[in-house]
C-alpha cells in the first residue's frame, strides 16, 4: 500500500478496513484524470482527481476534494471502502443517510400534511387565548 500524507493511525485504519472487506491493491485500477469544479489554472493543468475502480465489485470512485493528489488518493481509498461494504453488506454509508435525510427535509409537504398541521396550529391557539387573563371593562 503506498504512503499517503496522514498520520499512520489513519493509515494502518484504512489498511485495516481494506482487509476486513477484502480489497487488494491488486485489484484496485487507479487513474489520475484532470479535475473539473473551482480551481481555475490550477485545476486545468494538473490531474489531481484520483478515479479508482474495485475490478470484483465493479465499484467505482472519483475524488477530487484537495488540491494534493496524493491525499485525493488517500480519501479515494476510503470512500472505496465505503462503496465496497454498501455493495457487499447492503449497508447504507453514513454520508448516503445524511443525504437521504436532507432529501426528506427539502421534500414538500402533501396538502393533507399541511392542512392538518394549520389545524393543530389554531387548536394550540385556542387553548392559549383560554390561558390569558380577562380583560377589565371600565
Amino acid at each position: 500500500m503506498p504512503e499517503f500524507p496522514v498520520s499512520a493511525s489513519k493509515q494502518r485504519r484504512l489498511r485495516e478496513e481494506m482487509n476486513r472487506l477484502g480489497i487488494r491493491e491488486e485489484d484496485i485500477e487507479e487513474k489520475f484524470i484532470l479535475g473539473s469544479g473551482p480551481g481555475g489554472q490550477k485545476i486545468n493543468r494538473s490531474a489531481v482527481c484520483v478515479y479508482l475502480r474495485h475490478r470484483p465489485t465493479g465499484s467505482e470512485v472519483k475524488c477530487a476534494e484537495s488540491r494534493s493528489q496524493a491525499l485525493n488518493r488517500y480519501l479515494a481509498r476510503r470512500r472505496l471502502c465505503e462503496a465496497v461494504a454498501e455493495t457487499i453488506r447492503g449497508e447504507l454509508t453514513a454520508r448516503k443517510r445524511e443525504q437521504a435525510r436532507i432529501r426528506r427535509q427539502k421534500r414538500r409537504r402533501s396538502r393533507r400534511s399541511r392542512l392538518r398541521l394549520l389545524e393543530e396550529k389554531r387548536r394550540l391557539s385556542r387553548k392559549k387565548q383560554l390561558r390569558r387573563p380577562p380583560v377589565a371593562e371600565d
